[in-house]
């Protein structure tokens, strides 16, 4: 396998990849603020609107696994600079969009160019910074940069919103992108595993990306079409059907697309669980926020933006804490420590009142509180994810902590959402006529039972996660070498 960037270029690297990466995170949020705007325009309808987000999420998820393992065996610069390139494009064409399958497909080509890039870019950081003590420390900014991504998002997208008009939460894309992908061949040395054959395993790709994609489709749908309908059932089922064919498809290739031989490693097994955990506790919390901010206090997209502010601003100085501390004590710590916060923040968050309601009293405090948390365990899951794993399984390992995360956010939505609304209708049931409370009595149960879905991920954290590893990976990180990963 070829190096990657030299040294002297490394953290100029570091800064497009994060970027590139902080694009594509920001993409799944940017748009919630503006589906008002959207929908007024296109002339969508209120059960089709969801769909200008879940186009993303659903391609984005299905995708993953595929794009990791095109970076390994093509060139992880050159998926990065491809999947940067059709990002620009679609969101060029979703910005000039006139209808609402045009927007809508835009939307899903754009999820398909954030598949290419994002196990791209997280591979491209693994394999630039040596494992310990300099990776510790990219993926600290790595995470940073991703995981306030999410709060940005909706702080971008209130303001383009109000200033601008809805296409420019698209169009803000295009410049970014077309520079990124000008600049990547000047800072980004090209790698790929060149001791394996160039076999891209069509029946595993077909099976893994439909099974997914099928069953991101099957969740982010279920609120609408029934979680016993046959449709979700039927999905539901075709979709385990495809990952089970998958399995059995991998077990029989010479080339498998996913060698399983990397679920050896423990960590990265367990890494992986608790990841999808994070994604099902923490994305629906952002949709929730701005909800409550706009149906309960009645603020507006720009006010809810800028009331995200503090939020991803300790994100960031949480994720660097967290680089810190992976060094000092190891990720196992690190990543309980941060679950607990998550889980106390969003217990907090289930106790939003109305009416009375307030920002200082409902939402900044415990949004503090869990943005810590994110820092803390964003940074140690994903390097859970790759310790131990060798530079061509780089893309792999990428695409498998990025897909996690991203079915976890499907799937927490999904169960969430119905949760809530559920909630919600009973209230009413029960004889209440404000909206705001059987709003609110809906939002406080979802809260609930995401803050049981963080401390499930401490708890598997304990658990699953290789102890040894941590202390290991903390320890050659001090001295300044590689630790040997545990297979059990």
């Amino acid at each position: 396998m070829s190096s990657s960037a030299a040294p002297s270029n490394k953290w100029l690297a570091l800064a497009l990849l994060a970027t590139a990466q902080f694009v594509i995170v920001l993409d799944a949020s940017i748009v919630n603020v503006a589906l008002p705007s959207i929908g007024k325009d296109l002339n969508f309808s209120q059960d089709d609107l969801s769909w200008v987000v879940n186009a993303y999420t659903l391609t984005f998820g299905g995708f993953l696994l595929l794009g990791g393992r095109l970076a390994d065996l093509l060139g992880r610069r050159l998926m990065f600079i491809a999947g940067l390139a059709l990002f620009a494009l679609a969101s060029l064409a979703g910005g000039l969009a006139q209808s609402e399958i045009w927007l809508i497909v835009a939307r899903g080509v754009q999820g398909l160019g954030a598949a290419l890039v994002s196990p791209a870019a997280l591979s491209i950081v693994t394999t630039t910074f040596k494992e310990g003590s300099e990776r510790n420390t990219a993926l600290g900014v790595w995470g940073a940069v991703a995981g306030s991504g999410g709060a940005a998002g909706v702080l971008l997208g209130g303001m383009l919103t109000e200033w601008a008009g809805w296409e420019w939460v698209l169009f803000v894309n295009v410049p970014i992108g077309i520079a990124a992908a000008l600049v990547a061949p000047r800072l980004l040395a090209e790698s790929r595993d060149a001791d394996r054959e160039r076999n891209f395993d069509l029946a595993g790709a077909v099976t893994v990306t439909a099974g997914l994609a099928l069953g991101v489709y099957a969740l982010v749908d279920a609120n609408n079409a029934g979680w016993t309908s046959t449709q979700t059932l039927v999905l539901g089922a075709v979709s385990l059907a495809l990952l089970g064919l998958f399995v059995v498809v991998e077990n029989a290739s010479r080339h498998p697309l996913v060698p399983f031989g990397i679920f050896r490693l423990r960590s990265l097994r367990g890494s992986n669980v608790v990841g999808l955990l994070i994604g099902m506790s923490l994305f629906a919390m952002f949709f929730f926020i701005s909800l409550y901010l706009q149906q309960v206090l009645g603020y507006s997209a720009l006010k809810t933006g800028l009331a995200y502010l503090p939020l991803a601003s300790l994100i960031i100085v949480s994720a660097g804490v967290a680089s810190a501390l992976v060094t000092k004590i190891g990720f196992k710590p690190t990543l309980i420590m941060g679950l607990l916060f998550v889980a106390a923040g969003l217990l907090w968050f289930s106790r939003v009142s109305a009416p009375g309601g307030s920002y200082v009293g409902d939402v900044l405090f415990p949004s503090m509180l869990a943005a810590i948390g994110l820092g803390l365990s964003f940074v140690p899951v994903t390097i859970g994810a790759v310790t131990g794993t060798k530079p061509e399984e780089a893309g792999l390992a990428s695409g498998l902590i990025n897909t996690s995360q991203q079915v976890g956010g499907a799937l927490g939505l999904a169960i969430l959402s119905s949760i809530a609304n559920s909630r919600t209708e009973d209230v009413f049931a029960s004889g209440e006529r404000n909206p705001a409370v059987a709003l609110t009595e809906g939002f406080q149960t979802a809260f609930t039972i995401g803050a049981c879905f963080a401390l499930a991920g401490a708890i598997l954290a304990a658990v699953l996660i290789s102890s040894r590893d941590s202390r290991e990976q903390a320890e050659a990180a001090r001295r300044g070498d590689a630790p040997q990963p545990a297979v059990a």
